[in-house]
């Protein structure tokens, strides 16, 4: 692996791979990371682990992003109002998905150059989240579903002619075809 760097990050599995989680302190970095593993618990998203919260490291190997927990921090979240805590973790995740909380660039609907980012010489799908935006539904949302064509494929492909058809985005890579949150449209 190539590429070690230390960040100011927390991270989570889902699925079969990992949301990095970015932003200013204070931003709610490990909020949002215990929410997806509690989201994770409910079966509202596919089982989720901690990687590390506060601080992570980032490796690459080819073109894929690993994150694992920074040594001393493993295995331990912040919980607002409770302090540290200890929960199970996983030592290593590739990265799938970044979420910039606080980010100066996140709109209503954002441009797709902002929805990449390339982290030490790879692409990855991102997601920018206001500072005034609870980022849990969004990125639920991103982990579960695919996106609406209604702005590329308007009734054209459609046999109905109502232009219903969805594509894939990143939720059938982050989470695998095989989840059962995931299935994938079938026609009309």
């Amino acid at each position: 692996m190539s590429g070690n760097s230390s960040v100011h990050a927390s991270a989570v599995l889902v699925g079969e791979r990992a949301v990095l989680i970015r932003g200013p302190s204070g931003s709610g970095k490990s909020r949002l990371a215990f929410e997806l593993i509690l989201a994770g618990r409910t079966g509202a998203l596919p089982p989720a682990i901690l990687v590390g919260d506060d601080r992570v490291h980032l490796d690459t190997a080819g073109e894929q992003l690993w994150v694992r927990p920074a040594q001393q921090l493993a295995g331990l979240i912040e919980i607002r109002g409770l302090g540290i805590r200890r929960c199970p973790f996983v030592a290593e995740a590739e990265v799938g998905l970044v979420v910039d909380l606080a980010a100066e660039d996140a709109e209503r609907l954002p441009p797709p150059e902002a929805l990449t980012i390339c982290i030490n010489g790879v692409s990855i799908p991102r997601i920018p989240i206001s500072a005034h935006f609870q980022p849990l539904l969004p990125v639920v949302a991103a982990l579960t579903t695919t996106e609406s064509s209604c702005c590329r494929n308007l009734a054209g492909n459609c046999g109905k002619g109502i232009g219903n058809h969805i594509t894939s985005t990143i939720a059938p890579d982050l989470i695998g075809a095989a989840s059962p949150l995931y299935r994938q449209d079938q026609g009309d």
